[in-house]
């Protein structure tokens, strides 16, 4: 009976968290733990970067068990055009947590410039154009006083345009990158009268290496460094990739106190967490991957922590397809 109580308790912390989010109508983008597979998440200069048509799907259940925990799905495609100099794709992304739910479709153009004598450096300037549509089902949530006119009656939904840019340097063995996601999508909402969560603005850093450590083993590197709504968190991941097609590896998850005014509900999503992965090229052509999260908080011991597929198929243009040099970065 003890455990069964404490963990109503804290599932109904985790609402209240939620409400947190409603009342400051903020909204902040899914937490993908893979994205080091599919950079176009959060960086449209990313598009065209593996040289290759890419099809790459996410699907993570967050909070494992919890009614109303953050469930999300990610869907996109890229490619290059025009002998590799322009990158195109597309973004699909949709995201439910509690009674809050959005969608965003992004069309993401990038220039790429070829560097060095022997072409493998490539530094990739991107912009993303598209609409969120963002909502908020008030028969899900109880107000705590009748009255509280912060809890929508029925449901309320709006359509907002976005755009996204970025900036990405790729070789074969070092990448880094820098973007903005939710540009404008804040500054379009007229309709004030809504409750309805707004995106706020993203802001994305990340870079990676990759180490030979012998014919057969390599040691790939990297962090991502991510601002939202005054919130800041930083992943560190490090891969052991063998023999190309099998990666081993793990991330730690932790918030900073960049900024004095960071959100609560920023603060908790990117509270710390270790995260372990396995990645899988079953084929040339087919990657599949899955990650564990298990947060290092007060609140780990409720849920069955969180956990995310991915899939990535590669629908080779070439006669013969780089798989080293292409699947790195």
């Amino acid at each position: 009976m003890k455990n069964s109580s404490c963990k109503i308790v804290k599932a109904w912390f985790v609402i209240y968290f939620f409400s947190c989010g409603i009342s400051v109508k903020a909204q902040q983008n899914a937490q993908f733990s893979q994205y080091i597979f599919n950079g176009l998440y959060i960086n449209p200069a990313s598009a065209g970067a593996k040289e290759d048509f890419y099809l790459h799907s996410f699907y993570r259940s967050q909070w494992t068990g919890v009614t109303g925990a953050p469930q999300s799905l990610s869907i996109a495609a890229d490619g290059t055009v025009n002998d590799e100099k322009v990158g195109l794709g597309i973004l699909l992304a949709k995201d439910k947590i509690g009674a809050q739910n959005s969608l965003a479709a992004y069309g993401n153009y990038a220039y790429r410039l070829q560097l060095g004598q022997q072409g493998n450096q490539h530094l990739s300037f991107g912009l993303g154009v598209g609409i969120v549509q963002s909502g908020i089902d008030g028969s899900k949530l109880n107000a705590t006083q009748d009255g509280d006119n912060l809890v929508p009656v029925g449901y309320q939904s709006t359509i907002l345009p976005d755009a996204r840019a970025g900036v990405l340097f790729t070789s074969e063995s070092f990448f880094a990158g820098f973007s903005a996601d939710n540009m404008i999508a804040k500054y379009w909402n007229r309709d004030k009268s809504l409750n309805v969560p707004i995106p706020q603005p993203h802001f994305y850093l990340t870079a990676g290496t990759l180490l030979f450590l012998n014919d057969d083993i390599r040691l790939k590197p990297s962090f991502l460094l991510k601002n939202a709504a005054g919130a800041t968190s930083m992943d560190v991941n490090a891969f052991l990739v063998m023999g190309d097609r099998t990666w081993i590896g793990g991330t730690y998850r932790t918030s900073l106190n960049v900024f004095s005014n960071s959100s609560t509900i920023g603060t908790y999503q990117n509270a710390s967490a270790i995260v372990a992965q396995i990645e899988f090229f079953a084929t040339g052509k087919l990657r599949i991957g899955y990650a564990f999260d298990y947060s290092l908080t007060t609140f780990s011991g409720f849920g069955n922590g969180s956990h995310e597929l991915s899939l990535g198929i590669y629908l080779s243009k070439k006669a013969i397809r780089n798989f080293s040099t292409s699947s790195y970065f």
